[in-house]
């Protein structure tokens, strides 16, 4: 499928502020799944773009504004190519046993180590072990089929509220409201895999529903987050559990990191005042 992607991030200040440092994490991956096929950047004011990919292997885009300015735009464009199949449900699998042996071993472990241990969003604490504890290993036929019951559980005993929570929100305060966005599922689907040893990434992007509004193109549309799981013998796959769903055509990664801090879209510095912040996203299918 052929998703065309126009997100663009405004700032406006009352006064003009100047040595503005910014970094963007907002170019689509290739991958097994999908292909970047276009992409560019415009910044306002203009500026130099230095382009690097960071430890986890997401394109970045760095720059600075010296000048003063009151208002700052970031428009990116991009065309990306999905497959229309399932996940790597190809490949051979583990038995339980097998799978829960190896995901133990201390080689694995050290390969996969940043996305086993807890961060600050992620912490694992009593809390999160009671909800974990929903889902023993051995009621699930293997891994993969444990990582779909806890997307579901997750759905399923979560409320999306878009005033509940915030960036900085974490998975404790998440569990004790019982609500929250994309973000706050994800992170929290996290922290349960981790707390087990099955390592988990936090993955940004966007996940086009234009078929399903209706047709209509007015409603609003933004940034989403999910899930990426290895699991032992299979590999990474993507699950998302604000929807209950599988990653499929429909999901354009960006990219992935331990959790939200690791790939902001857009993150910099500045001196001035504070300022306003106007985020537009619109994500189309061009043609299957």
């Amino acid at each position: 499928m052929k998703i065309q992607i126009n997100h663009t991030t405004r700032y406006t200040y009352p006064e003009p502020v100047t040595d503005s440092v910014n970094e963007i994490r907002l170019t689509p991956r290739t991958n097994y799944r999908q292909s970047c096929y276009h992409h560019e950047v415009e910044i306002f004011p203009p500026a130099n773009l230095l382009t690097y990919e960071d430890f986890f292997g997401n394109r970045v885009h760095a720059y600075s504004v010296n000048k003063p300015h009151t208002e700052m735009v970031i428009h990116t464009r991009a065309t990306v190519v999905t497959e229309d199949r399932a996940q790597r449900r190809d490949l051979p699998k583990l038995a339980l046993e097998d799978q829960i042996t190896r995901m133990k071993e201390e080689e694995f472990q050290n390969r996969y180590i940043e996305f086993i241990l807890p961060t600050r969003y992620t912490e694992v604490t009593p809390e999160l072990m009671e909800f974990a504890s929903q889902h023993p290993f051995d009621e699930a036929e293997d891994l993969y089929e444990w990582t779909k019951r806890l997307s579901s559980t997750i759905y399923e005993q979560f409320t999306y509220d878009p005033e509940a929570t915030s960036v900085n929100t974490t998975v404790k305060k998440a569990l004790k409201l019982k609500r929250g966005v994309c973000q706050d599922y994800a992170h929290l689907m996290i922290a349960v895999c981790r707390s087990v040893g099955l390592p988990s990434r936090y993955v940004s992007g966007y996940h086009f529903v234009g078929d399903l509004q209706g047709g209509n193109a007015d409603f609003e549309q933004a940034s989403h987050a999910w899930v990426e799981t290895h699991i032992p013998g299979t590999g990474w796959l993507g699950f998302d559990p604000t929807n209950n769903v599988e990653v499929n055509w429909r999901y354009v990664k960006l990219g992935h990191g331990r959790d939200y801090k690791d790939i902001v879209p857009v993150k910099g510095v500045y001196r001035g005042v504070a300022g306003n912040l106007e985020v537009t996203v619109d994500v189309r299918l061009l043609d299957k």
